[in-house]
């Protein structure tokens, strides 16, 4: 089940976000400046990055130790952002006030929290399971 779980939280974040982000509302947003784009790009560079490091950490060395705490220190990170966005004057909506939700929840809460939740319950889960 861990496999599984840590698998599924890197291809929301190693894969999903690049793809939902990398055109004109992130990366190539007129309305950005340089400097945040270089952050954002940084961003999504190293999460992939990290996503592939811990897809062969489980899959080639059946290692999910590690990989289940790099998956929850970037999923972990993304809530952790959401929560204290209001002290930094973050947002997830659009500057057109638009946001990309599901039952009026933000779609990265939704697959992040559910991810964050599962490498949980999967790592508690392996606890048990081992004498």
């Amino acid at each position: 089940m861990k496999k599984v779980a840590i698998t599924f939280t890197v291809l929301l974040y190693a894969f999903a976000v690049p793809f939902l982000e990398i055109n004109n509302t992130h990366v190539f947003n007129p309305d950005w400046t340089p400097h945040v784009r270089i952050h954002e790009v940084w961003q999504l560079i190293t999460n992939s990055g990290i996503g592939l490091l811990c897809l062969w950490l489980v899959w080639y060395k059946n290692e999910t130790r590690i990989s289940g705490i790099l998956s929850l220190l970037v999923t972990g990170g993304f809530l952790l952002a959401y929560t204290i966005k209001d002290l930094y004057g973050g947002d997830m909506r659009y500057l057109d006030g638009s946001e990309k939700a599901l039952f009026g929840v933000n779609i990265g809460i939704i697959g992040f929290g559910l991810a964050f939740v599962l490498l949980l319950v999967s790592n508690a889960f392996d606890k048990k399971s081992k004498p």
